[in-house]
């Protein structure tokens, strides 16, 4: 098994140490599938957009890829299969990149799917989607030689291109549906259009999303349940509920984290633990650097050794968890600097750092007022254990908990934040997951999961961007040890944890994530077991 598939065991975390088990989803998927039955599937937060052509939001990338698949799919080590793509082959300068296409696919509304609807897709990825910049940022042309070929063209190599195909993080579209959309627009129910093996029969928001088979799959007899049913329920105490009752089979984090030693003890339900290798978990605090007091280095140095990561990631996420100081997550060994170590907890500095800054305590020992929200998908207890931090060096923290379209609204579009606790995963590469966070060419009002700080720094920008086109394995992790450096230093942001999904499914539920991509694939192989 290769270190992209970890599995994080509560107890171990604080220390780093990392043990790798077999899966209760490989013994699973040995058994022969059966066709039948319906998957009610939980759900958080409640979904705004679920194609992944214009977001990087997580509801995109598990929810969209059951419509629409991308050119690929990838093991557990990250080695391409062929989905839409059956063939292709890699210039030896690493600019052309050749496509052969799936023969005979259709559209779910019966239209042909081709290299047309390929070109298309990339370029609208390239325009709308937070990381679809980076990746095909070099995309110099996509030529369409015939109706089964697809080769995209490059003005400089992108060394991760190939891992970035699966349908989680560029989904193939129909072209003659999303001509007539904006590319920042989400398709209506009637244009949510895929070749995937599921269609979209239903969405009523804050209640349910209804899927039924696709009969005119390509991979047949695949998908082998009948229907998906995406419950979703906010509250987690009642998700928990509805699993062990049995209304819903499987989910994501869906309990508290305090709950889930419970459901290990429960031999109804498998507790999946794997960090799959298209996540690269990491939480993250950013500032807001159009708040005057957050652009001082001191204060952001304050509010670092105010926080106890150590504390943090056995209150909030209950060992299930890696303290993860730099932004290069812990996940990716390959391209993280172990030198680089979390600012000491001291809250002494931090109160001295403030007194320097001018930040006196004031009536009440009050310093000053921020507005701190997060990503939605996070435990609220988050928020809590930040604004306790904070409040003991004088700092009052207002939390301000929005559902998912409002905290996208808030944070990338009206700015309306002053710290943002926020969960932009590395992925499999550091320049899609990483970039479009401190790449100040990626600050876009109203773009989700893009530079939300508005960090601006010249030498930052050289350094991603030659990371972004370096063939050579050792030059671009020498690359991006400078840029962690040069982050940290900084202070740019407080590097948190990395928590990855805890996936807690019923066992009659087989087959669930037989890939790198997780419970983000698109169900095909998932299969319900009635013996179980």
């Amino acid at each position: 098994m290769g270190i992209n598939r970890r599995t994080f065991n509560r107890g171990m975390l604080a220390s780093g140490a990392v043990t790798l088990l077999p899966s209760a989803r490989t013994v699973a998927a040995e058994a022969r599938p059966v066709s039948g039955g319906t998957l009610n599937w939980v759900y958080y937060p409640d979904p705004s957009a679920i194609i992944a052509i214009n977001t990087s939001s997580g509801t995109g990338q598990s929810i969209g890829t059951k419509i629409n698949e991308g050119l690929l799919a990838y093991d557990y080590d990250l080695n391409p299969r062929p989905v839409l793509a059956t063939s292709w082959t890699i210039s030896e300068d690493g600019k052309r990149y050749t496509f052969r296409l799936r023969p005979g696919v259709k559209w779910s509304d019966g239209k042909e799917f081709t290299s047309a609807d390929v070109a298309f897709s990339i370029e609208r990825l390239k325009i709308a989607h937070p990381r679809g910049r980076i990746t095909f940022a070099n995309v110099e042309t996509i030529e369409t030689p015939d109706a089964l070929t697809a080769v995209i063209v490059l003005s400089k190599p992108a060394p991760y291109l190939i891992t970035a195909l699966a349908g989680a993080e560029s989904p193939i579209v129909p072209k003659h549906i999303y001509t007539a959309l904006k590319p920042d627009e989400q398709p209506k129910l009637e244009q949510t259009i895929g070749t995937g093996p599921f269609i979209l029969r239903e969405w009523v928001p804050g209640s349910h999303l209804l899927f039924v088979r696709n009969p005119n799959y390509w991979d047949a007899p695949k998908p082998y349940v009948d229907r998906l049913v995406l419950k979703v329920i906010l509250d987690p105490a009642a998700r928990a509920a509805a699993l062990e009752a049995g209304e819903v089979d499987i989910g994501a984090t869906p309990v508290p984290y305090g709950d889930i030693e419970r459901f290990k003890r429960d031999k109804r339900f498998v507790v999946d633990t794997a960090t799959y290798g298209y996540s690269g978990p990491q939480q993250q605090l950013f500032f807001n650097y159009d708040t005057q007091l957050l652009r001082d280095r001191r204060v952001r140095k304050a509010i670092a050794h105010a926080i106890d990561l150590k504390a943090l990631v056995n209150v909030v996420f209950f060992g299930y968890a890696l303290v993860s100081p730099s932004p290069v997550s812990t996940a990716l060994p390959k391209f993280y600097d172990p030198k680089i170590q979390a600012w000491p907890f001291d809250p002494k500095a931090a109160e001295q750092l403030l007194d320097e800054a001018g930040i006196k305590r004031g009536a009440g020992g009050v310093r000053a007022k921020l507005r701190l929200t997060q990503n939605p998908f996070l435990p609220a207890s988050l928020s809590d254990f930040l604004r306790n931090s904070l409040r003991q060096i004088g700092l009052d923290i207002e939390i301000q908990r929005y559902d998912l379209a409002t905290y996208l609204n808030v944070v990338y579009r009206d700015r309306a934040f002053d710290l943002t606790a926020e969960s932009l995963s590395n992925t499999f590469d550091p320049s899609l997951g990483i970039q479009r966070a401190y790449w100040s060419k990626n600050f876009r009002i109203g773009l989700p999961f893009s530079n939300a700080a508005h960090y601006d720094n010249a030498e930052v920008d050289q350094l991603l961007e030659a990371a972004a086109i370096e063939p050579n394995v050792e030059k671009r992790r020498d690359i991006w040890w400078k840029f962690q450096s040069t982050i940290h230093e900084e202070v740019a942001s407080v590097d948190l944890v990395a928590a990855g999904g805890v996936i807690i499914a019923n066992k009659k539920v087989r087959n669930f994530a037989p890939g790198g991509e997780g419970l983000n694939g698109s169900f095909a192989d998932l299969w319900i077991d009635p013996s179980a």
